[in-house]
């Protein structure tokens, strides 16, 4: 299936039919990361008394429990409600399952034994921002667990410019958009929110995303799947579509 789209009086055909998936898959240990610490997903048999659900033991069915952390097993996207004193819930606020999504790939710099991602390198690449804007940091291992390893990072600056910009939903392939251990400011995540001040409370956060090395850098349609978990962040789903100028 194919469908046309306008923007800024240029008119693009996308193939529906071939995706780029971006997402971790929960529960397969070949396509799932980890952070914070958390356990890896499991997806257990339900037991009630002597009976187990699993057709390998003799049900009927399967009928198996998954439990899982949505910050810590995989590809997420995440609220206010991340940083926010209420309990904010991403399903509420996000709306956007469609749009123009600017793909770039950056590299972190050595700060003070961190890796950084700061706002000069980003403007070198003098892009025409759309509404969502996913940016691959450096070629970390995919997957791996990167709980204890202080991954790279952005400079709050940067997400703040982002938020200034226009840039409603940010995505990346860092665990997280602000320092492993920063003493619980996470300054990266208040400054895309521009929480408490005025808070942005439709734009979203997602992060431990997958980016095929066969992605190439520009502009894509975007659909973002969201699971309707009722939580601040839920399990997500970014597929790009390439944009064939007409």
């Amino acid at each position: 299936m194919y469908i046309q789209l306008g923007r800024k009086g240029h008119r693009y055909e996308v193939d529906l039919s071939q995706p780029v998936d971006c997402s971790s898959t929960f529960g397969n240990v070949m396509r799932e990361p980890r952070a914070w610490h958390s356990d890896p997903v499991s997806i257990c048999p339900v037991k009630v008394e002597n009976w187990i659900g699993s057709v390998k033991e003799g049900a009927p069915v399967n009928f198996f429990s998954v439990q899982l952390n949505p910050h810590g097993n995989g590809t997420h996207t995440e609220c206010f409600g991340h940083i926010s004193v209420e309990q904010h819930k991403v399903n509420d606020y996000f709306k956007d399952y469609h749009g123009f999504c600017t793909f770039v790939r950056i590299s972190s710099r050595e700060h003070e034994g961190d890796r950084v991602v700061f706002l000069e390198d980003f403007e070198k690449k003098k892009l025409n921002l759309a509404k969502f804007l996913a940016i691959q940091v450096d070629a970390d291992a995919f997957p791996q667990d990167f709980s204890g390893k202080n991954a790279a990072y952005f400079q709050a600056e940067l997400l703040a410019y982002l938020a200034e910009k226009g840039v409603k939903h940010f995505i990346t392939n860092l665990p997280s958009v602000d320092r492993e251990e920063d003493g619980g400011t996470l300054a990266a995540h208040h400054a895309f929110w521009n929480y408490p001040s005025a808070t942005r409370e439709e734009a979203t956060i997602t992060e431990l995303a997958f980016f095929p090395k066969s992605l190439k850098e520009g502009e894509y349609f975007i659909n973002l799947q969201v699971a309707p978990l009722h939580n601040d962040a839920s399990p997500s789903r970014p597929l790009l579509y390439r944009l064939e100028k007409l």
